[in-house]
């Protein structure tokens, strides 16, 4: 097993608490399928919220989802113009048996326009 980062983001219609949540636990699922892991393979898991998004902490999404014993944290995204808005980004640090280039990265809810050469 290696240590490997997966990328990950959503977008949200509203700052609301509850849309965040679903959105977090929906991509850490689809994070956690597409690249065939189990909770016990998550190391830590770091969560960014652009600055529109006030409304909860995008790891209560994560504790939501059942990742109560993995170390999260949040940050806010830098505010750059231009970026996309109500975007939540997540960097998954997992114990994988894959190469780098085999690793899986998601984007949902429209935010697959921030990388759509690891989109899939």
């Amino acid at each position: 097993m290696t240590l490997r980062g997966i990328r990950g983001a959503t977008c949200l219609t509203a700052d609301d608490a509850d849309e965040m949540r679903e959105a977090v636990s929906e991509l850490l699922g689809a994070i956690l399928e597409r690249n065939a892991l189990h909770t016990d393979d998550l190391i830590s898991i770091v969560l960014t919220g652009t600055p529109d998004l006030t409304c909860a902490f995008p790891a209560a999404g994560a504790r939501d989802f059942g990742l109560v014993d993995v170390p999260l944290l949040c940050a806010q995204e830098m505010d750059i113009d231009g970026a996309l808005p109500l975007t939540v980004r997540v960097l998954v640090h997992a114990d994988m048996a894959v190469p780098r280039p085999a690793v899986q990265h998601v984007y949902l809810r429209g935010a697959e326009v921030l990388r759509q050469d690891l989109a899939q």
